[in-house]
């Protein structure tokens, strides 16, 4: 999937939770719910690592648990790029690929 698309399909996604629940997906709305992604994934990656309880889920579910908030993250991400209108895969291109021979 190419980020275009999946920044369409997630932010339709959005846009549905958003208006079930009432929420104003404003600048300070992005910016907080991927800090509030990056909090789950790191909970999630020290819950898995053994730095935090487990809560009494497998390794498996732990495993599972941590690509969840992988994919939060970088749903969140793709989503404010868009709110704020950056073209991630030009930043992308100009920022890491430039450096891939």
């Amino acid at each position: 999937m190419d980020l275009s698309r999946l920044s369409d399909e997630v932010e339709s996604v959005s846009q549905r939770y958003a208006e079930k629940l009432g929420i104003e997906r404003d600048d300070t709305w992005f910016l907080l719910k991927l800090q509030e992604e990056v909090g789950e994934l790191t909970q999630a990656f020290l819950m898995r690592t053994g730095r935090a309880r487990t809560k009494g889920r497998t390794e498996d579910e732990l495993d599972a648990g941590f690509r969840a908030e992988l994919a939060d993250v970088l749903c969140h991400v793709v989503l404010m790029a868009r709110h704020h209108g950056v073209d991630l895969q030009a930043e992308i291109d100009r920022k890491w690929l430039v450096h891939n021979p």
